[in-house]
């Protein structure tokens, strides 16, 4: 079966397939994983009770904090079978290891395939990775499996340097990109001063990566916005975590991240962990399929997203995520407003007199949330931080505390010794 009519499967397939794959991995995780042993016993979970997806609701979540807490617990295999250590990336709290095994390795490769392929690639494309490699990074490595075993070119240029993007691009004419959307921003701006057409290059797609270029209708949110009206490409927004070694990938429609049934039980639930309805934010909750490592359960990702289960114009009929709405823990309570961090992306993104930012909360003597923006100005004039002032106090309706900085300053703080990618929001709440 192709891959494409594998994913127009009948939902009565599909259910059928994650069913048999369900039980395979409870009998797995009750043998070799001392988490969920311990989480079984403790809960008296009776796995042999277990049939359906709808009987997952019989086992507790399992959230961050005990990924973080009782990390080498989650392993299921012995040291000598772990061929990859990779890492999440520690935006909230320390970072949580993630152990692969040859065939996890194997899986991970399948899974970018997949969505290299839903994106619209091929064997004749070379796509040229913006992004690290090392520092543990998974996505890095997936990527490089996914693009390797589609069979298209790869070039391994790492993050940052624009100057060095564009002469490998002149160079070696790739015909697509793997970036941060705002990390492509800068090359365009890098290409209006070095007098580079963008729109004579071989480049005609872009795998948008770690930040938001929709809006929850799927339109291009401003910075999707502000790409594309400079540069005549296609962008693909994709969604992963580490922990779910898993891709949500959009397709050419571009109507929401395309659903991997084979490889993860996706789960939207509330607050009391009962399923939400489409087009209602829940919080993004995965079972993985066919995990040897590190194999996850009902894991809450703390990241709020709504689905959509129509069926896609490209034919596929497995459900569709929207963009991150937010993640649980970075939401902001500031002076009554309920703020997350995307959204407040959006609004600096839509001024020209913002360069680039960082958001950071922190609690103040009363324990209540403060904003305080890191901001590089286009020019340091009363004019220019009034237009931001004024700008914020009327889509925000309350105005978050500013501080200016240098190009170097802003640096420093995206890009810490221990970061893989720019940091845009630090949150310093006790």
């Amino acid at each position: 079966m192709g891959l494409l009519e594998q994913h127009k499967q009948p939902a009565v397939k599909e259910t059928k397939m994650q069913e048999e794959k369900l039980q395979e991995l409870l009998q797995y995780v009750s043998q070799h994983s001392p988490f969920y042993k311990e989480l079984f016993a403790k809960h008296q979970v009776d796995i042999s009770v277990i049939k359906t997806l709808t009987d997952l609701s019989l086992i507790p979540p399992t959230t961050k904090e005990d990924l973080q807490q009782r990390n080498n617990d989650f392993l299921c295999v012995p040291a000598e079978k772990v061929v990859e250590y990779t890492s999440t990336s520690g935006t909230l709290g320390s970072p949580v290891t993630i152990a692969l095994t040859e065939n996890d390795l194997n899986r991970l490769a399948y899974n970018e395939y997949n969505s290299f392929s839903c994106a619209d690639g091929s064997k004749n494309d070379i796509y040229q990775l913006m992004l690290t490699l090392d520092r543990q990074f998974m996505a890095g490595i997936a990527y490089y499996l996914g693009i390797r075993k589609l069979g298209a070119g790869i070039i391994r240029l790492g993050p940052g340097v624009p100057a060095l993007q564009w002469e490998t691009i002149k160079r070696l004419k790739p015909t697509a990109i793997v970036a941060v959307p705002s990390f492509i921003l800068k090359l365009i701006a890098f290409a209006k001063e070095a007098g580079i057409d963008v729109n004579q290059t071989s480049v005609k797609k872009a795998i948008c990566i770690g930040e938001n270029i929709r809006n929850t209708d799927f339109s291009l949110n401003i910075l999707g916005k502000k790409i594309t009206e400079s540069w005549d490409i296609h962008l693909y927004s994709t969604y992963a975590s580490t922990e779910m070694q898993t891709a949500f990938t959009e397709c050419g429609e571009g109507k929401g991240g395309h659903y991997q049934p084979e490889l993860v039980i996706v789960e939207l639930l509330d607050e009391n962990n009962q399923p939400v309805e489409p087009y209602t934010p829940g919080e993004v909750t995965i079972t993985t399929l066919g995990v040897e490592g590190m194999p996850l359960l009902r894991y809450k990702t703390g990241d709020i997203c709504m689905y959509f289960d129509e069926p896609c114009a490209c034919g596929r009929t497995s459900l569709r995520l929207s963009s991150i709405l937010g993640r649980k823990k970075q939401m902001i309570k500031f002076k009554g407003t309920t703020l997350y961090p995307p959204a407040l992306f959006d609004l600096l993104n839509e001024r020209e007199e913002i360069l680039d930012f960082v958001v950071e909360v922190y609690s103040n003597e009363i324990g209540l949330d403060q904003v305080l923006l890191y901001v590089l100005p286009i020019e340091n004039s009363e004019e220019c931080d009034h237009r931001i002032r004024a700008y914020l106090q009327a889509r925000l309706r309350v105005s978050p505390h500013i501080k200016y900085v240098t190009a170097e300053e802003i640096q420093k703080i995206q890009f810490s010794e221990a970061s893989r990618k720019a940091i845009k929001f630090i949150d310093k709440r006790a």
